[in-house]
């Protein structure tokens, strides 16, 4: 079975032809995707696309980019929220000081109040981090020592340091498009430590798509592609890569009903 663990079906590059991204999906054999919550505004539209589709479900949560205007964002809001139907995850959440578009303070303040939501409900933290290794590995250990929570490190390009106080913590990892781009053999070099029960897949659409379709929009499609690469970073069969993937999607996703 191949699943997307993140797509971003509710962004408006899709606005034009929603339905015909989903049906290209699963006739490339995408069985089930996560669609992904970005903000608190966006949610009832992302969980709209949830309930409507039985191959698809979805989480709650604000970026780190949108968490200036979340500063408000309480722990119970996102507990509320995650009691709907089809939520399965916490997040997108977690620090991005490439492009501090929100505050350093504040983003960590709101990562802290879905860290509570994950350990509250006992739904995945999706977690998104770059160039903050340092601050996010120690939120997460000292979260995590309050009470422990499943975490993902989604579309993982984070260095090795991190990864491994991650994998300590027990973290799933999912590997993206990235991984098959030409400049991008430091991912590479990290996927292939990985812990393999506790690896996944994503396209993150409708960005990074990866190689032959880079420079295009991304598609859950085009999800074979990044199986492929994993495969040959990990030295494991097609079907191999595909068993082992949907084994720890399940394990992590574990309100998902297995086919």
């Amino acid at each position: 079975m191949l699943i997307d663990s993140h797509v971003n079906l509710h962004a408006h590059q899709f606005d034009e032809d929603r339905q015909a991204v989903m049906d290209r999906a699963r006739e490339a054999g995408i069985a089930l995707m996560v669609t992904i919550c970005d903000k608190i505004p966006s949610f009832e539209t992302v969980h709209g696309l949830a309930v409507a589709n039985d191959d698809i479900w979805c989480t709650v949560g604000a970026h780190p980019h949108e968490a200036k205007d979340h500063v408000d964002l309480a722990t119970q809001r996102l507990v509320e929220l995650a009691a709907r139907p089809k939520v399965i995850g916490i997040g997108e959440t977690g620090l991005d000081f490439h492009y501090d578009l929100s505050p350093r303070d504040i983003q960590a303040q709101v990562f802290r109040a879905h860290v509570a939501a994950a350990r509250e409900t006992g739904l995945p933290l999706v977690v998104h981090t770059r160039e903050a290794d340092e601050v996010m590995g120690e939120i997460l250990e000292a979260e995590h020592a309050r009470g422990p929570f499943k975490i993902l490190m989604h579309c993982y390009t984070s260095g090795a340091e991190l990864a491994k106080r991650a994998a300590a913590l027990g973290a799933w990892f999912s590997v993206s498009g990235i991984a098959t781009f030409k400049q991008a053999q430091d991912v590479r070099d990290i996927i292939a430590d990985m812990p393999a029960e506790r690896i996944i897949l994503e396209t993150d659409c409708p960005y990074l798509a990866p190689v032959p379709m880079r420079g295009r929009r991304n598609e859950p499609a085009y999800l074979p592609h990044v199986l492929d690469k994993l495969a040959e970073i990990r030295g494991w069969t097609r079907a191999e890569t595909e068993q082992r993937t949907e084994d720890a999607f399940f394990n992590l996703f574990d309100r998902i009903p297995r086919p």
